[in-house]
């Protein structure tokens, strides 16, 4: 059995098997083709942290695969009103056939994880979002922009970041990261990926000057100054990451057929101008479609190990 917690767990041809399981699940969907992989299957979905996409992907995906997704809030069940992570885990897993959570500290799903009797996938933490990264990459296969990456990352040392360091050492493509001084990627989380790049030949380098990551990129993502949990920081960081903004200018550095992801919400005005995201707005959705494909091509890859 095996769980999603993080693409370090994973080899690189573990993900792109899973890639390809989802784009074959794409096309069979476009074809109104529905195999019922799961069928009779129940994914319990666990949010502490409130999201539109990691839902609404999961619950139609199970649906769409013959399942059906259970919704958890925090106030739905006794996790985090004094029952212990270990039991909470141990009761869900004995009653459903997988589980998703979306949380804030990565020690929580590692724990329940731990006493799980079926697959855990992470939803999103405040470390890591690597089911985003499988669609962000799916995304880029489509698009035929997959070979010979090298990739922007533009804003804030967050989660989104981290898990991209981790599919660039894993998949051996150079990744710059820009981020304002005192707002970089967690250190060890960077030297893990370093040693990772190591055996791939992935280049990962950190900086403080956007436009420098972005010369000659032919991929350029970025994310929300401000994520959840840090709202009263926003003002703040409203005012430090002026220059960090992905618009027409600082694209005109890349190469002339650069894609622009973002993970969504996006703010325009901040991170992206607005200008440059309806630009590039035709991939930014179908990236936010693909959470729904490539999510179902992970549950189905899941339940194959087991």
């Amino acid at each position: 059995m095996r769980h999603f917690l993080t693409l370090q767990d994973f080899t690189k041809e573990e993900i792109l098997e899973i890639i390809d399981i989802s784009l074959d699940i794409k096309k069979n969907l476009k074809s109104k083709i529905y195999k019922k992989e799961l069928e009779n299957q129940t994914l319990a979905m666990i949010f502490e942290k409130s999201s539109t996409r990691t839902r609404v992907s999961f619950e139609t995906g199970m649906s769409q695969l013959g399942g059906h997704a259970l919704f958890l809030s925090n106030r739905d069940i006794h996790l985090g009103r004094g029952e212990p992570i270990k039991d909470t885990a141990r009761v869900i897993s004995s009653m459903c056939d997988m589980v998703m959570i979306r949380t804030f500290e990565q020690s929580m799903i590692e724990e329940f994880a731990k006493f799980s009797k079926v697959p855990v996938i992470n939803g999103l933490t405040d470390s890591f979002h690597p089911v985003q990264l499988l669609a962000d990459y799916m995304t880029l296969v489509e698009y035929e922009s997959s070979e010979d990456i090298v990739c922007a990352y533009i804003g804030d040392g967050n989660n989104m970041t981290h898990s991209w360091m981790i599919l660039a050492a894993k998949l051996g493509f150079e990744l710059r990261i820009a981020t304002p001084k005192g707002y970089e990627v967690d250190e060890n989380i960077l030297q893990v990926a370093l040693l990772l790049a190591k055996e791939s030949g992935a280049v990962i380098k950190t900086m403080h000057d956007p436009c420098e990551a972005v010369k000659g990129a032919s991929v350029v993502t970025t994310d929300t100054w401000t994520s959840m949990g840090k709202e009263e920081e926003k003002e703040d960081r409203i005012n430090i990451f002026k220059g960090f903004m992905v618009n027409d200018k600082m694209m005109l550095l890349a190469k002339k057929d650069a894609k622009l992801l973002h993970c969504l919400p996006a703010y325009r005005g901040l991170e992206v101008s607005e200008k440059t995201f309806e630009e590039h707005s035709k991939i930014i959705f179908d990236e936010a479609e693909n959470r729904l494909h490539a999510q179902k091509g992970l549950m189905v890859w899941l339940d194959k190990q087991r």
